[in-house]
């Protein structure tokens, strides 16, 4: 056996909770084993792009690589899906790293919140009144006052996801870059955003935090009445991801601009 093969020998299954998924899991499980995750050589996740999210959150520090196959809904994050010659396909896979957001949320209680993110961070108001957001890149005021829905930092992964849904930029996955992409902006009418450097600090400050409370959300880490949040990538965590050749995620992402 090569010793490319070699690298994949300890596979750890992880699957949704439906049907398809279970099923796909099992017979994988027959065919190749089903190593503890801790022992792997890698991590196979089963199911839609919800999935991958939990998966790439679990074992976000473990510094293994981690390879999607399609048995959910949306797959974005996926690899097509196929019973057989998995280890080949593994062996061959390309690897995208990927960092994720570190959110420091103080909420009103004077309480820091840390969370990552691996698609963005957004920040929403809780209350039918508009939030007032103060921003600063670096510690340099650059908005005084956004009057929005809330606003969001996308990484280049999650450019796609629900950035692109309220207009943001989609950002080339090896792009040294955030995007920063207000939701439904009401002040300033024409400010539809901005692309920061990748190792920019981003402060969110809630004005009126009392009468027009903010909700600072983490992928799916919420923390509730927020007074600022302090947003940056974290070059420090990196996350190998697997995908076949021809269907990586900057394919996937450059065709996504096109409209595909």
């Amino acid at each position: 056996m090569s010793p490319s093969l070699e690298r994949f020998q300890h596979i750890a299954f992880v699957a949704g909770q439906t049907p398809e998924a279970r099923e796909a899991c099992a017979r994988l499980e027959k065919r190749y084993g089903n190593a503890d995750p801790s022992k792997a050589d890698v991590i196979v996740a089963l199911g839609g792009d919800g999935l991958m999210l939990q998966t790439l959150h679990k074992f976000m520090k473990s510094g293994k690589p981690i390879y999607g196959m399609h048995r959910g809904t949306v797959g974005f994050l996926m690899n097509e899906f196929a019973e057989e010659r998995l280890i080949e396909r593994l062996a061959n896979a390309h690897i995208t790293v990927i960092h994720p957001l570190l959110m420091r949320a103080k909420d009103m209680q004077g309480r820091t919140h840390e969370h990552h993110a691996i698609n963005e961070v957004s920040l929403f108001r809780q209350s039918a009144q508009a939030a007032h957001l103060r921003i600063l890149i670096d510690g340099r005021e650059r908005l005084a006052e956004l009057v929005a829905d809330g606003v969001l930092v996308a990484t280049p992964a999650g450019s796609t996801a629900y950035n692109l849904s309220v207009q943001g930029a989609i950002i080339p996955i090896n792009a040294p870059l955030l995007a920063l992409t207000p939701i439904s902006p009401f002040r300033p009418r024409r400010w539809r955003g901005a692309l920061l450097p990748d190792k920019a600090k981003v402060t969110i400050e809630v004005t009126e935090s009392d009468k027009r409370p903010v909700a600072a959300v983490a992928d799916h880490d919420e923390v509730r009445s927020v007074r600022n949040v302090d947003i940056s990538m974290d070059h420090a965590v990196s996350i190998n991801m697997l995908f076949d050749p021809g269907h990586n995620l900057d394919e996937r992402i450059l065709r996504e601009q096109f409209g595909f």
